[in-house]
């Protein structure tokens, strides 16, 4: 699973597999799945990153595995 943030672009990507994406489906303004061959997700991204999140939130990254 790889994160990236692209500041430029004002958008986040949450890639879940190493599968290429075949067809995409925004569930939500600025929400967009990204679905494999065999229908299964394998990323998100979210768009407008800024209006979500607070820039002092994006300047850090935290990873929790329960």
């Amino acid at each position: 699973m790889k994160v990236t943030i692209d500041r430029n672009a004002d958008a986040l990507y949450l890639d879940l597999s190493e599968t290429p994406a075949a067809e995409s489906e925004e569930i939500s303004p600025g929400v967009i799945l990204d679905y494999n061959t065999e229908g299964k997700v394998v990323g998100i991204e979210m768009l407008h990153l800024s209006k979500r999140v607070p820039a002092e939130t994006l300047s850090r990254l935290q990873l929790e595995t329960v």
